[in-house]
């Protein structure tokens, strides 16, 4: 098949080197008004059998609503829109129409296991969420991001609704600043902290920072009535036990390396997909969750998530 590729940025060029070098790819096409690629060739990538979406955030709306309108079954990177309204927009154009959303961490085995063995570990107490990122980005990026809970934490609300496949009702969020001034500029927090109440009473508790000088740390913790797993710890854990125990590996440096099998995987269930297996109603659903943590955080109250839905 012929496969088109809109964005040659960090992301954008992983896809372009995954999708080179599978055996369904036949033609490659990449597009991008500052990058080149040594794979694939330039061209319009609409003309291509399916599409990947990796350009920056405000222009994903617009592309997905053309490639919708086209017929063209199209892979998006978070998120589909910056805001529910637009999401919804899309939702409602995208209907029957093939959409995969770029949650990787669904294709990831740490979280698939999870997932599958969460049954054995009897009735679910109580959920442990952590992203941490070794460093901040930019300030530009920051001015634009939508905040913390939108474009870092959606992936933690994401894969809690997957693994555990239970709805959240209620959050209630915080943060504080604790780094570079030019978080607080833009309205936005370094270091936050969520309880998200799900619809069979069970607590998640999520914890985030920009400021994680160990390295990247993504963890989920699950802990039932039979007992508990948790995803993400490995020798490769940016963590160091005061009893001694030493992971003994550099630590995971950055997203792209921690989920690189992930990456590639759901690539390969695109281009394999009849249906998705991330749709743009699951993108909505980890948005509103998104949407409630952050009016949480700045009214300083626990938040209904149906006071955000549209």
């Amino acid at each position: 098949m012929r496969v088109g590729l809109l964005g040659l940025g960090r992301i954008g060029a992983f896809h372009a080197a995954t999708l080179a070098a599978h055996p369904l790819v036949e033609e490659l096409i990449v597009a991008d008004p500052v990058r080149t690629s040594p794979y694939g060739r330039p061209g319009d990538p609409f003309e291509a059998d399916r599409l990947v979406i990796a350009t920056p955030t405000g222009t994903h709306a617009e592309l997905l609503a053309r490639a919708i309108a086209q017929g063209i079954p199209v892979f998006c990177e978070k998120p589909v829109a910056p805001s529910v309204e637009e999401t919804v927009e899309v939702l409602e154009a995208a209907k029957g129409h093939l959409v995969q959303i770029g949650f990787q961490r669904r294709f990831d085995p740490g979280y698939a296991s999870a997932r599958a063995e969460l049954a054995s570990l009897g009735v679910l107490h109580r959920v442990h969420l952590v992203t941490a990122d070794p460093s901040p980005p930019p300030e530009e990026y920051i001015r634009t991001s939508g905040g913390i809970f939108r474009d870092c934490h959606i992936h933690d609300f994401d894969i809690l609704r997957w693994v555990t496949g239970r709805e959240a009702v209620q959050v209630y969020a915080t943060g504080a600043n604790r780094g570079d001034p030019f978080f607080g500029v833009h309205g936005d927090i370094d270091t936050s902290v969520a309880l998200i109440t799900l619809d069979d009473g069970t607590l998640a508790t999520l914890q985030g920072s920009r400021y994680n000088g160990a390295g990247y740390d993504v963890r989920m913790e699950l802990a039932g009535s039979q007992g508990t797993r948790a995803v993400g710890l490995s020798p490769r854990s940016p963590m160091r036990s005061t009893e001694g125990l030493d992971p003994g590996e550099t630590p995971w440096p950055d997203f792209v390396t921690r989920f690189r099998q992930a990456y590639v995987n759901e690539i390969d269930a695109f281009l394999r997909a009849e249906t998705s297996p991330c749709t743009i109603d699951d993108a909505l659903a980890a948005l509103y969750l998104a949407e409630a943590a952050e009016v949480s955080r700045r009214e300083g109250r626990p938040v209904e998530i149906t006071e955000v839905k549209r």
